[in-house]
């Protein structure tokens, strides 16, 4: 970690979030995503004026139409990609940017309606050869829960155990989403319940799969001394590190599993895959709850090992026995995550961070909670501190 990268904890903050999570059958992306910005600006007591840099995804409205739609010029505009291991790094570059003086105030954009089953426009795009989460197109494997499935199942051929280990991940999460009322599942889910659930791609069901619905939010990111006069109590940027990348990170597990072109080893992260605690200053320890991407239920234990939480193979019983459940050991996806809260990209994890250092979140809130960690499986990570 660089001298420069050390200097900017803490100097940034988020300031203003927005959410919209469910089922809008009569709105646009484009409409869900001003919307999602208004509530931003109101949240952070801020006018349109006072964003002078956007951020949006590939997937929805682009740049320049929402800026159209939504009366705002910048003088700092970027629409990045969409895909859910990129959200980390566009709150990584807003903060940047906000940093070296380019814009003063960022705000992040995001609007999308779902896919339909068996709907091919807003596809993803095939890379040469295959698809971005390890698919095999000439083999009829279209869907990223297969690279998910088969990272799982080389996961429990090397450390043992089965399907059985996931149950507690999505029953967590379930239970956590039942105290969230913006939550798009709120039906109780047991151990039973979701070993009856259908396969999907085994070892994996259909709980251990992410929500389908409409979805938009908005981040306001700006300077730590701005974010002190706005409407609600900032969460500063205290430490990050992005997406590491090759042929050795599959696109959907941690390194070493042997998935694609892995080698085959037993990982464990060096102080260099870590230095996003370096940049705050702190440890695993420290951490009061853990939000992590969870597209599939297996991702979760790939994050733990990847940060250290835990040693090679051992995810799989850190989960168990309420250890992740509000009030147990580490808190993770206290908002229900993408399993059960719904699927907002990723963007709806950090708004859930900034929710629980603000302690607005109710039934769910951590007790006293002053630095959440978001950290995935590929190594990207943003620590948010109250």
């Amino acid at each position: 970690m660089t001298l420069a990268a050390q200097t900017l904890r803490d100097r940034t903050a988020v300031c203003g979030v927005g959410l919209m999570i469910g089922e809008f059958p009569d709105r646009t992306p484009l409409s869900l995503a001003v919307e999602a910005y208004h509530r931003a600006l109101d949240d952070a007591g801020m006018k349109r004026k006072d964003i002078d840099g956007i951020m949006t995804l590939s997937m929805g409205p682009d740049y320049d139409r929402f800026l159209e739609a939504a009366g705002t010029d910048v003088r700092y505009a970027n629409q990045g990609w969409h895909h859910g291991r990129f959200i980390a790094p566009m709150v990584q570059h807003a903060a940047m940017v906000v940093a070296n003086g380019l814009a003063k105030t960022v705000a992040i954009i995001h609007g999308r309606r779902r896919r339909a089953f068996g709907q091919v426009s807003e596809h993803e795009m095939w890379r040469q050869g295959l698809g971005p989460h390890g698919e095999s197109p000439a083999y009829g494997a279209l869907s990223p829960v297969l690279g998910a499935a088969l990272a799982a199942q080389r996961y429990f051929h090397m450390y043992g155990g089965g399907n059985e280990d996931l149950a507690p991940i999505a029953v967590a999460f379930r239970k956590h989403a039942r105290l969230n009322p913006h939550a798009v599942r709120h039906a109780p889910m047991s151990i039973e319940d979701y070993l009856k659930s259908r396969w999907i791609v085994e070892p994996l069901r259909l709980f251990d799969c992410c929500q389908n619905n409409d979805n938009a939010a908005c981040m306001i990111i700006t300077s730590a001394e701005r974010a002190r006069d706005c409407a609600k109590p900032p969460v500063h940027i205290s430490g990050m590190q992005g997406v590491h990348a090759g042929p050795q990170f599959h696109n959907l597990t941690l390194p070493g599993l042997g998935v694609a072109q892995q080698r085959v080893y037993k990982y464990t992260p060096t102080k260099e895959d870590l230095y996003s605690y370096q940049m705050a200053g702190i440890t695993q320890k420290d951490v009061d709850a853990l939000i992590t991407y969870d597209a599939f239920s297996p991702l979760v234990l790939f994050g733990l090992e990847r940060f250290g939480f835990c040693g090679p193979g051992e995810a799989r019983e850190f989960v168990k026995n309420g250890r992740i459940e509000l009030g147990g050991e580490l808190p993770i996806n206290t908002s229900g995550g993408l399993l059960s809260e719904g699927h907002a990209v990723g963007w709806n994890l950090h708004i859930e961070a900034v929710r629980q250092l603000r302690h607005e979140c109710g039934e769910r809130q951590v007790k006293d909670a002053k630095i959440i960690q978001y950290a995935s499986f590929l190594g990207e990570s943003v620590i948010y501190r109250r």
